[in-house]
């Protein structure tokens, strides 16, 4: 392996290391998923490794290769560190524990306290330093530098794709009809490992990366597009700024295609994953689905890989995104109701309601804030419905009644 490249032989060699300290994970088809989206769509259940993650195995063959180099010159590996504020914290910190390495992890003082506590979890030593990310992984080059520590990138290093790609062989070993495959991209590490192992193994396939459109870095880098950067995503395993320069070249060499995708494409994306496969990822796990989803007649017929590549979420995010999903799919719903303010309208509207089949959440008056007149009342109502035209039915219904009634 160079500085510059990886190759098959990497990848093989990164599997016999890993072989039997990582899973080797399902991937298997998912039925509903392919009647929805007309493609067969096969699924990598790799939020399913012991830290939820993938980064696990490009963390444990650089930990590896730097154990195995360090032998060679009749030396011990006095430990590494990372910066990272999720995923790849988590996988280098595990498995440094595992192999007895001392381990620091650099972590943006803004990130959430319960990674932070489930990366001490791991026996690390975590330092908060910076704001984001690049301020972190300078902090920690520099401790590097001082203490003497072998600094483990989360993405732009040889060992890491390698360790990355070893995911493209189980997957063809699984499922060698595959003819398409959909990976989420951030540095690159990820697609970078898989696209390499394809070409060499299966060139035909169809390798697409899909960046959020709030962070289009590596779109921007190898297609030469401007598009704008924001400052915060639902897929925040995918929020890289700055793309990395093994794998951008890597990328432009051996990938076909690069997808940007929006938020709702994901929290869609989440919450079809969880109700269909009663499966939890994160945003950036659900990246490739989310793709399928915005633009189903490109992989119309295909044989479509996807890997779920994280299942780290927080829960309050994910309650949000739920509830969200329930809205796009008519499954909640708040209208309002305008009638004249007399006793008995509240049984009459909500008498109504559940007559047409929908069950009510939440009830709000508001005579003060209201643009009726003042002998009416406007009666706000949170439902719970089967769909969208379950919830254009209960309009109706109201309306039918004698009532003002619209969605908002």
């Amino acid at each position: 392996m160079t500085a510059l490249d990886v190759t098959l032989a990497d990848i093989e060699a990164a599997a016999r290391r890993l072989d039997g300290q990582v899973l080797d994970t399902p991937c298997v088809e998912s039925k509903t998923l392919s009647q929805l989206t007309g493609a067969r769509v096969f699924l990598k259940f790799e939020n399913l490794q012991f830290t939820a993650s993938f980064k696990e195995r490009g963390a444990l063959n650089k930990l590896l290769a730097l154990t195995e180099d360090a032998m060679a010159r009749g030396e011990t590996l006095r430990g590494v560190i990372a910066a990272s504020a999720g995923n790849h914290a988590q996988g280098v910190a595990h498995h440094a524990q595992r192999l007895g390495l001392r381990a620091v992890i650099v972590m943006p003082i803004t990130t959430p306290m319960v990674k932070v506590e489930r990366t001490r979890g791991f026996a690390a030593e975590v330092v908060l330093h910076g704001d984001n990310f690049d301020a972190a992984r300078d902090h920690a080059l520099m401790l590097a530098e001082q203490q003497g520590l072998s600094f483990v990138h989360p993405f732009d290093d040889p060992s890491v794709i390698a360790g990355q790609g070893t995911i493209a062989l189980e997957m063809l070993r699984a499922q060698p009809m595959l003819d398409t495959l959909v990976i989420a991209v951030g540095g690159g590490g990820l697609i970078s490992g898989i696209a390499t192992a394809v070409r060499a193994l299966k060139p035909t396939i169809e390798i697409i990366g899909v960046q959020t459109s709030h962070f289009p870095a590596m779109v921007n880098a190898v297609k030469g597009t401007h598009h704008p950067q924001g400052s915060s995503t639902i897929a925040e395993g995918i929020a890289v700024g700055q793309p990395g320069a093994i794998t951008r070249r890597l990328i432009a060499e051996r990938v076909d295609d690069l997808v940007l995708v929006d938020e709702g494409d994901i929290e869609q994306a989440i919450v079809m994953l969880l109700e269909i496969e009663k499966t939890l990822v994160e945003g950036a796990g659900a990246a490739g689905l989310a793709a399928l989803l915005k633009d189903p007649a490109r992989f119309a017929g295909r044989t479509v890989g996807l890997v779920l590549c994280g299942g780290n979420i927080d829960p309050m995010l994910l309650s949000s995104i739920i509830g969200r999903g329930m809205v796009r799919a008519g499954r909640l719903a708040r209208i309002r109701v305008g009638a004249r303010d007399t006793p008995g309208v509240l049984t009459r509207i909500t008498a109504v309601v559940a007559q047409a089949g929908a069950n009510i959440d939440e009830v709000h008056h508001q005579r003060a804030f209201s643009n009726l007149s003042a002998q009416n009342v406007e009666v706000e109502l949170v439902l719970q419905t089967r769909n969208l035209a379950h919830v254009h039915d209960v309009l109706a219904q109201l309306q039918q009644a004698g009532f003002e009634a619209k969605a908002y």
